[in-house]
This record gives structure tokens, C-alpha cells and sequence, in this order.
């Protein structure tokens, strides 16, 4: 099997497993009981958290566990504007993650007024629209840290900067880019940021908010005094404790994991362009997650493609696994202005820690002679931009 879609999930890493594996055999108390059990567990929690909070630049009493990345986004943006009820505009930007766009839709269907900050053909924010967008009535700025399904790196410290000067709070979505690049608070400049565990090779179903110190935000959860009661509910403590072990091993591994990453994925990266005509390579040369390859093939179907690759056991994706499936062109694709029927052809591949030189050979032996075959029996126009 090669799988190309980290960017959809990762493998648990085995270092991970274990650890989540000692821990439940070792630790069942509850964190909030009084009693050791209890009390050894919420120092667990307590471990997991400070790893996680050194990773971002952050201290750990700014770290609140959520169920997802998903979660944390919709934390960040709903309480902030609970928070200020006297403000009833967002700006964030055309090619976001679902848990945002979703978000902000549900807000304007309520009467709140959302922005949408557009981006170039390299899926780019535009900053200085973003600027002219602010107005008295913004409560917040919510833009993702990295693309899903381009890898373009947005420039967040301008953001920030910009924000900072007109008095609104600033929110990123970092779930791409943690354990990729550098993710600084301090250095973003940012007062929210979410990030999931399950993209750095941790477990599902666990996620986290930084919340700036000092951050006027209400709680997303209601109930017990648990996660200093901004998110009531018994922790979810195998996962936290996946989790913090993932960052502490991707903390470790970064800088090689990346090195190599982005050559394998240079090496694929040319190899298709060589081997195969009339691709087009979607997203900035520069400015991105380097391990994420997106590529429109011109007169094929992305599904066709898909399902080719998997009947040889290499699996990509057709863009964001919130939104496989849906019928409707990729907004990322279509907002960076891509033609629909060249954003219907479009594959994203997505290395990780796991993938080696072998992967990116056997694909590069699969892929030209699948793309070949497809657009024998093609009725669609190859025609490029």
C-alpha cells in the first residue's frame, strides 16, 4: 500500500500506540477525582498539556483540549462572538477548511455579516482587501495558517499585525501546518489557533485551542469545571496523552521528517511533470507545506484518476476529506480561478513521515500510463489554460 493523503490523516505512529497502549492498562481514574488514581491521571493530562503548549510557544494554562480540529475552529469563532455581543462581523477567507466556511455560514444565516477575504492564483490571501474588510464591527479574523488541498501558507503575522492596529482578535486554523512549519504564537502574533492530533500521526478524535491569555471568549461546553470550564466533559485522557506524545516525537523529528519529506515530494513533484503532458501544478511554488502536491490533469475526471491509483493500492484524494464526495467543484480550486472542469480534474497527494523513495517511484511508474489510458477513453476537452 502507498498512501498519499496525510494531509487527510496520518498513521498512528507506533511510538504512540504504545504509549497509548501502557496507559490504558496502567491508568483508569477519573482526572477530577480527588484520590491518587484520579490524581495521577490529571498529572498525565497535566504532562500532555505542557508538551503541547512548549511546541506552540505557549503556556500550558492556554491550551484547551477539544474532540478535533474541527471543534477547536468552531470553539474559536462562536465563543469569541458570544464574548461580544456587541459585534456582529467575521472576515475570513475564500479557501477555508469546511469547519470554518460551514461556521461562517451558519453566522450569516443567524444575521451575522461575513467577509471573504479573496486569494490569487496561488490561493494567497488578499491583505490588502483583508485590511479595507475591518471595520468597528469585527470581532474577529479567522484565517488558516496553511491550505489543505494547496499547502499556500498564508501570511498570519501581517494579519495579526494589521488586526493588532485596529483592535481585532486574530484566529488560525493550523491543523496543516503544525509539525510542518515553525507554529509560533508569539511569533504569529495570534490570540487563537487550532490544531488536531490525528495530522501529526496521533489519534483521532482529539484536537486543541490555544487561547491567548486574557482572551475574552465564553465557553463552548457547559457543565463541569473541567479544562478550566471553557469545554465541560471527562477528558478524553488515552487520546490526550496520544497526542502529546505525537507532538513530542514530531518535536524531535521535524526538521529531519521535513528535509526528507520535501524531497520526495520534489522528486514526485518533477517526475509527473516530466512524464505526463498537460498537467497544470496548482498552489505557490514557494510559499507552502512542501509535502502537499496538488495537479489538475486536463481532460480527465479526478474520481477516474482516484480509482485507478487505488485498484493499485496508492491512494490520493480529490481535495479536502471533510468534503469527499461532494458534487460540487472544490471552492479552493474554484477561488483561485481554476475552470470547473479543470478543478473536476484535479488529485492531491500528501506525503508523511511514512512514505519513501519507493512510494514516489512506484507511483511515477503507475500514474503516466493510468492518465494515458483515461484520456484514450475521455469525451472531455484537454484544452489547457
Amino acid at each position: 500500500m502507498i498512501y498519499l493523503d496525510n494531509n487527510a490523516t496520518t498513521p498512528l505512529d507506533p511510538a504512540v500506540a504504545e504509549k497509548m497502549s501502557q496507559f490504558s492498562k496502567e491508568h483508569f481514574g477519573n482526572p477530577s477525582s480527588l484520590y491518587p488514581i484520579g490524581r495521577k491521571v490529571k498529572d498525565i493530562i497535566t504532562e500532555a498539556r505542557e508538551v503541547i503548549a512548549k511546541a506552540l510557544g505557549a503556556v500550558r494554562t492556554e491550551i484547551i483540549f477539544t474532540a478535533s480540529g474541527t471543534e477547536s475552529d468552531n470553539f474559536a469563532i462562536r465563543g469569541i462572538l458570544d464574548a461580544l455581543p456587541e459585534k456582529n462581523e467575521i472576515i475570513t477567507s475564500a479557501i477555508e477548511h469546511p469547519a470554518v466556511m460551514n461556521t461562517a455560514g451558519y453566522l450569516e444565516e443567524k444575521g451575522m455579516k461575513v467577509t471573504y477575504v479573496p486569494v490569487d492564483q496561488y490561493g494567497t490571501v488578499d491583505v490588502d482587501f483583508l485590511k479595507k474588510a475591518i471595520t468597528s464591527q469585527t470581532a474577529l479574523i479567522s484565517i488558516m495558517l496553511a491550505n489543505n488541498e494547496l499547502g499556500t501558507i498564508q501570511p498570519i503575522e501581517k494579519i495579526s499585525k494589521i488586526a493588532k492596529e485596529r483592535g481585532v482578535l486574530v484566529h488560525t486554523d493550523a491543523v496543516q501546518a503544525f509539525g510542518k512549519i515553525d507554529v509560533n504564537v508569539n511569533k504569529l502574533g495570534v490570540d487563537l489557533l487550532s490544531v488536531s492530533a490525528h495530522k501529526i500521526y496521533g489519534p483521532k478524535g482529539v484536537g486543541a485551542l490555544y487561547i491567548r491569555k486574557g482572551t475574552d471568549i465564553l465557553p463552548l461546553i457547559y457543565g463541569g469545571h473541567q479544562e478550566r470550564e471553557m469545554r465541560a466533559g471527562t477528558e478524553n485522557t488515552i487520546g490526550i496523552v496520544g497526542f502529546g506524545e505525537a507532538v513530542r516525537i514530531i518535536t524531535e523529528k521535524k526538521d529531519k521528517d521535513k528535509k526528507r519529506i520535501a524531497k520526495l515530494a520534489e522528486q514526485l513533484k518533477q517526475g509527473i511533470k516530466e512524464k505526463i503532458p498537460k498537467v497544470k501544478f496548482n498552489g505557490h511554488e514557494i510559499k507552502r507545506i512542501k509535502g502537499t502536491l496538488n495537479f489538475s490533469f486536463y481532460g480527465l475526471e479526478a474520481e477516474a484518476i482516484l480509482l485507478a491509483l487505488a485498484t493499485k493500492e496508492i491512494y490520493v484524494s480529490t481535495g479536502s476529506a471533510c468534503s469527499e464526495g461532494a458534487e460540487e467543484v472544490s471552492h479552493v480550486l474554484e477561488a483561485i480561478g481554476l475552470r470547473p472542469e479543470v478543478a473536476r480534474s484535479s488529485i492531491r497527494m500528501s506525503l508523511g513521515r511514512f512514505n519513501t523513495e519507493e512510494d514516489v517511484k512506484t507511483v511515477l511508474e503507475e500514474l503516466p500510463e493510468i492518465v494515458r489510458k483515461l484520456r484514450e477513453i475521455s469525451a472531455l476537452d484537454i484544452e489547457e489554460d
